[in-house]
């Protein structure tokens, strides 16, 4: 059983995370990785793949594509054919290959703001143009009907999901996956869905819903992304994998990958096998802390004057509004007061922070009570 309380020092761990902070007292708070220990299977399979000391160039397993299928089927009831899946070494690859082999270049692709960063480079990477729809606040972060019928003549190709959206939290219901889908269909465009927090629901009465599961016709126009990476805290193995459907499309995705793209290495494959079919009962109690910890920031947030946040549904990271503080650059103004977090800006929306609270309770009530100092001093 794992111990979330263990406090383990990754300062000389070549951790992105922490050395961004090297030799400084800030708490790092930024990137989309938890400082937890990943599942004890995933640490005995890797020792042990390890042990056969050859690490050769290496095919997706087919026990892999197994654990995989059946892992989507009993989480979100959805059968998927293992012909329909293509792995990748990330999903910001994934993002990237989609606006490439969608569309034609100079087309746009369309996303909503906030967004996570890679959504609003990739299609200006790709040669595509960027189009951005605002997300609003009514009681919690929504989809504007009223900008996607005003985009209806936008020459574009393909539109880009997030769900649960990284960096708000939310958990897109059936009704709100099916008016994207609906809008992707009216004007043929392919539906990329970023979907690498699924197993990251914290609310109890809610449910991850791919969007492809919902009709055989949204599949067939639905690029769906999925990874063990943020559930299991696996994102150094560089394993996910992309689910298409359609044949013309996944050809074209495959296709867009050649000579780019390089192969899913065979420790990155031997971790996501693990997490699939031995996670479950690490990752139970990992929601559960998650729950907790997602409470104590919710909480904090809501005692400190000028800081709002809407309620986190999904993900370990808390979506700050800091508008109101009126200050020119907030992230300096938290790193200064030794907290380190991830710049509203980078997502589309200046003024807000993302928080990662995906960390042992002792060092996020820590980074909260020097939030809470930082907000009472100004």
């Amino acid at each position: 059983m794992t111990d979330f309380d263990l406090v383990i020092d990754r300062s000389d761990s070549s951790s992105l995370k922490w050395e961004k902070y090297r030799d400084r007292d800030i708490i790092p708070m930024w990137v989309a990785d938890m400082d937890f220990p990943s599942p004890d299977p995933i640490i005995q399979a890797l020792k042990g793949r390890v042990s056969h000391g050859i690490f050769g160039y290496t095919l997706p397993p087919r026990s892999l594509v197994n654990a995989a299928v059946d892992y989507i089927e009993q989480e979100f009831s959805w059968q998927v054919d293992p012909s329909w899946l293509v792995w990748i070494p990330g999903l910001v690859t994934g993002i990237n290959v989609s606006c490439r082999a969608c569309g034609e270049p100079g087309q746009s692709v369309l996303t909503h703001v906030p967004a996570y960063p890679p959504f609003l480079s990739a299609p200006g990477l790709s040669g595509r143009k960027l189009s951005t729809l605002p997300m609003h606040v009514d009681g919690t972060w929504k989809f504007d009907r009223a900008s996607l019928n005003n985009t209806a003549a936008l020459n574009a190709g393909m539109f880009l999901l997030c769900n649960p959206h990284n960096p708000t939290g939310r958990v897109f219901t059936k009704d709100e996956l099916l008016q994207i889908a609906e809008f992707c269909m009216a004007h043929s465009l392919v539906l990329c869905s970023d979907e690498i927090h699924n197993g990251l629901v914290l609310d109890r009465d809610k449910k991850h819903v791919p969007a492809a599961s919902i009709s055989p016709e949204i599949a067939d126009l639905t690029i769906t992304l999925m990874a063990p990476s943020k559930t299991f805290n696996l994102p150094g193995m560089g394993c996910s994998f992309a689910v298409i459907p359609n044949s013309r499309i996944r050809q074209r995705f495959t296709e867009t990958m050649e000579g780019i793209v390089p192969h899913v290495t065979c420790l990155g494959y031997t971790a996501a096998e693990a997490a699939f079919a031995h996670g479950r009962a690490w990752h139970r109690g990992l929601i559960q802390y998650l729950r907790h910890s997602r409470h104590e920031v919710e909480s904090c947030v809501a005692r400190l004057p000028r800081l709002s946040m809407e309620h986190t549904e999904a993900t370990y990271l808390a979506w700050i509004d800091t508008r109101q503080l009126g200050l020119d650059d907030p992230v300096r103004f938290f790193e200064d007061r030794g907290v380190g977090l991830s710049n509203g800006a980078d997502f589309g929306m200046p003024g807000f922070v993302r928080l990662n609270f995906a960390c042992p309770r002792s060092r996020l009530m820590q980074a909260l009570q020097r939030i809470s100092d930082a907000v009472s001093s100004k």
